[in-house]
């Protein structure tokens, strides 16, 4: 199995707004994808206000690729929230269990 995490560092002010897409929009997309078997999701804490972040379990390698593509080493962003986004990362590791 990938664990895939991925963190966005919202633009000041911006994290209201990302908090509503993430949590009408990005969480429950996440949960109904095929192939991943577990989200994670983060909210900011108060000495990191702008940043959230996924921690996503995924069946194998060609479940994530059927979602982002070949290019999964990219940290892929809606357009929607492309304005409220400073910054994002993504890695990739294999899960140990």
């Amino acid at each position: 199995m990938i664990m895939r995490i991925f963190q966005v560092t919202t633009k000041q002010g911006k994290a209201s707004e990302f908090g509503e897409f993430f949590h009408n929009v990005a969480i429950p997309l996440m949960q109904g994808t095929d192939g991943i078997v577990q989200v994670l999701p983060g909210a900011p804490r108060k000495d990191s206000p702008n940043e959230f972040s996924f921690v996503m379990i995924w069946k194998d390698l060609a479940s994530l690729k059927a979602f982002v593509g070949d290019d999964y080493q990219s940290p892929h962003i809606d357009p929607a929230e492309a304005e409220l986004v400073e910054s994002r990362t993504i890695k990739h590791y294999d899960l140990v269990e």
